[in-house]
């Protein structure tokens, strides 16, 4: 058997930020001695197929972590963070583990309870800023919106956690649902403008938000939850003074048949972590 294959055969599969045991985000986590070579951690990551695979290590009292989606690596990935941090306690009890990134340093919150697991995140230092009108102007061609259709209460902008994020957002919820691009196109461009997804969001209120998130640039055409755009939409309306009352509840996958749900808590302090949290179902099968 190939040392490939061996660690094939150790992935963990689970889904995060689960609406019970029905939907969230499906992710691999690989927990070992050492991480693969970045080749195999590529070649596990297109095998196993989800959006993103974090491989994690314990050097030194932190866990090294890598995150790969099944075309390229990623410098943060929030879903697979908060199953990282599911199996973390299933393997080693309910803790706080410290995560250290390529990036960044943040830390991930697993626990075990009569009703599962669970997982919070804190994610790396936050950002946003405003877009270049000619880049909102292309993404809504890719999607097929106009400008009447953005909620110019929040206007555009480019987003950050850990990962760079193009964040819009529409006037009304159906909208959203029509949602539809070319894969091709977007993987174009995503890439060419370093976005890892395009989060497109509505407010049903000002604490409730339904979001989509296009993945091309990994090579997928939407994720069905998505922590580090989460996170990084938190520190937006921090940024820009949303009425948040220091949390949001954040509803993704609905239009996708995966419903999943988000905890979004915000603090007061401009750039700083936003803490991200979520249930955790182990796939079943594995």
């Amino acid at each position: 058997m190939s040392m490939l294959k061996e660690q094939t055969l150790k992935i963990l599969r689970m889904a995060s930020f689960s609406d019970g045991e029905e939907g969230g985000n499906p992710a691999g986590v690989y927990l070992g001695k050492d991480l693969p070579s970045e080749e195999e951690m590529q070649s596990i990551a297109f095998d196993v197929g989800y959006s993103e695979t974090a491989f994690s290590f314990l050097e030194d009292g932190v866990w090294r972590t890598r995150y790969f989606s099944p075309e390229s690596e990623v410098p943060f990935c929030g879903h697979a963070t908060i199953a990282l941090g599911a199996a973390l306690a299933m393997e080693h009890g309910n803790d706080v583990f410290k995560l250290k990134l390529n990036e960044a340093e943040i830390t991930v919150e697993g626990q075990k309870n009569e009703n599962g697991f669970y997982a919070s995140l804190q994610s790396p230092p936050t950002s946003s800023r405003p877009v270049d009108p000619d880049l909102i102007s292309q993404a809504l061609d890719l999607f097929g919106y106009g400008f009447d259709d953005l909620d110019m209460m929040m206007p555009p902008a480019l987003v950050n956690a850990g990962a760079e994020h193009l964040l819009f957002t529409l006037n009304h919820r159906q909208r959203l649902s029509d949602m539809e691009y070319d894969l091709e196109a977007g993987k174009s461009f995503m890439r060419d403008n370093e976005l890892v997804t395009v989060c497109i969001a509505h407010a049903e209120t000002p604490t409730l938000f339904h979001t989509r998130n296009a993945f091309a640039s990994g090579g997928v055409l939407e994720d069905p939850a998505t922590g580090a755009a989460s996170a990084a939409l938190g520190g937006y309306l921090r940024d820009i003074k949303w009425p948040h009352d220091g949390e949001i509840d954040i509803v993704q996958g609905e239009d996708m048949g995966m419903r999943s749900l988000i905890n979004v808590q915000i603090s007061e302090v401009m750039g700083s972590s936003i803490r991200v949290s979520g249930k955790v179902r182990i796939i079943k099968g594995q």
